[in-house]
């Protein structure tokens, strides 16, 4: 069997892109605000000046980085199976992050979402058999600021059985969302061997590192907690104009990010991801539908598995759409960037759901991209060819009688050939979709969001470690100015 597989560039390409991204590391150097990081650099021989806070990174120091991470590993669930593998050409899908508005059926405007929002999100992602993870893909708007990035985790943690996909948009947010994650997995030691989330780490663009995403970087390392290197270079605004351009910026932030990683805690894994856009010059915004973005995820990510032997893990932000309702553009560009995501072995493609710039999220859509994400998965399985013979016996078997319906041929094969898509994607005759209520794609994906909402069966926590996270989040909730936490539902 021969996999399907997409290039953009060939092997002298990759190697020049690489090149030129270790130069970057000492000309201009990388801008750190994180004085840890500094020191950190500081001492393992990069040249740092405090002053103007640019560390210049020599070659030797990054390429240590990037043989000591690893080349893969594996996510896991609530039961602490592996059930994601970073690593090689495996491509698993999750929702993405994270949405400051959510889209009702049939609304064209968006509104703030709550927590019983959050909760139907979970339900639904836990559901659909064709997600692999589950993202913190929903801020909550009834929450302080100040807490949304660990409540977000605790909904998760009190919901859902599949891997996660997290993040944090402060320093200290990172330690409660680990003591969230200790007390479902038991111990330190448990969550470190058997890791239930992966956590984004974003740099800032032209080749900068925030005090925040440092601080994540070596606190999500130190804790041999899985992250996610998440540069976000815009084509012609915040990063080169051309699609090879700022793959080779993309490529050294990745690079500086490895290192500082790597140097916090050799050995912790780490993944090669991103969330780059194409930007627009007519509108000044960063269309995620947009093919030179899916592009530049496609080629950052083949750098990526061919920096070295066995490659490092990868993520990009793909299947998602720019359109403000689920229509036919909505569709469109979901399919092309989830199809070339996964034809180009992403090992975690995040956008399920996602639309308007990655702002807003619609479970309709995420019903409907699920679709996407089987027909992208079956394509990459490939064309079984281990039949022997190919079709000789079969063919002369059935002659000129004309049907092939009840050969075991075609029991053998009928139900793997083809992805089976639920009833959301229509395939009846005309007559037969009039009988049954002619509804369109949007009709058909909401009553599947409320028949997966109702199918959905709670999380088997015991009472005791459903009242331990509850305390801790009451706890923090309460520093934050929250004196009681939204009541969630009973299901």
């Amino acid at each position: 069997m021969i996999r399907p597989k997409l290039e953009t560039l060939s092997r002298e390409t990759v190697d020049r892109a690489l090149d030129e991204a270790y130069g970057l590391l000492m000309n201009p150097g990388v801008l750190v605000h994180y004085d840890e990081a500094l020191q950190l650099l500081a001492d393992h021989g990069a040249k740092v000046d405090m002053e103007s806070r640019v560390a210049r990174i020599h070659s030797s120091l990054a390429e240590k980085a990037v043989e000591t991470a690893p080349s893969s590993f594996y996510h896991h669930d609530f039961d602490g199976e592996p059930m994601v593998h970073y690593g090689g050409d495996d491509v698993h899908f999750d929702p993405g992050s994270a949405a400051i508005e959510i889209a009702d059926y049939g609304a064209k405007q968006s509104r703030v979402p709550v927590t019983a929002d959050c909760e139907n999100y979970v339900r639904v992602a836990e559901m659909l058999p064709q997600i692999d993870a589950v993202a913190t893909s929903i801020v909550s708007g009834d929450v302080p600021t100040a807490m949304a990035d660990w409540y977000r985790l605790y909904l998760l943690l009190r919901y859902a059985r599949k891997p996660i996909v997290t993040g944090t948009f402060s320093i200290e947010s990172f330690a409660i969302m680990h003591e969230l994650l200790v007390t479902v997995a038991g111990s330190e030691e448990a969550l470190a061997e058997r890791p239930r989330a992966v956590f984004d780490a974003c740099p800032s663009q032209p080749l900068a590192w925030s005090d925040i995403t440092c601080a994540n970087l070596m606190d999500g390392a130190r804790a041999r907690v899985p992250v996610e290197l998440i540069p976000m270079p815009l084509m012609g605004a915040t990063g080169p104009a051309s699609i090879i351009g700022s793959a080779v910026q993309h490529a050294a932030e990745c690079l500086s990010g490895l290192a500082i990683h790597q140097l916090a805690n050799s050995g912790s894994p780490i993944v090669w991801g991103g969330s780059p856009a194409y930007f627009d010059m007519r509108t000044g915004a960063p269309p995620m539908g947009a093919m030179a973005t899916m592009m530049l995820d496609c080629t950052y990510a083949q750098i990526g598995k061919a920096i070295k032997p066995g490659g490092l893990p990868t993520h990009a932000y793909l299947g998602m759409s720019d359109s403000k309702i689920v229509d036919a553009q909505a569709g469109l560009e979901s399919a092309s960037g989830a199809i070339l995501g996964a034809l180009a072995g992403i090992n975690m493609i995040s956008g399920p759901g996602m639309m308007d710039f990655e702002s807003w999220f619609s479970l309709e859509k995420l019903v409907i991209d699920s679709e996407i994400v089987g027909m992208a998965k079956r394509l990459v399985r490939g064309v079984d060819d281990s039949d022997e013979p190919l079709a000789l016996d079969v063919v002369r078997e059935v002659g000129h009688k004309g049907s092939f319906l009840g050969t075991k041929h075609t029991a053998r094969h009928f139900r793997t050939e083809d992805y089976m898509p639920s009833q959301v994607i229509d395939r009846d005759y005309r007559q037969t979709w009039f009988e049954k209520g002619a509804l369109d794609i949007n009709a058909r994906a909401h009553r599947r969001v409320e028949e997966l909402i109702a199918a959905y069966e709670p999380l088997p926590l015991e009472n005791g470690a459903v009242r331990e996270l509850e305390a801790i989040a009451t706890r923090y909730a309460k520093a934050a100015g929250l004196e009681q936490l939204p009541e969630l539902s009973s299901r």
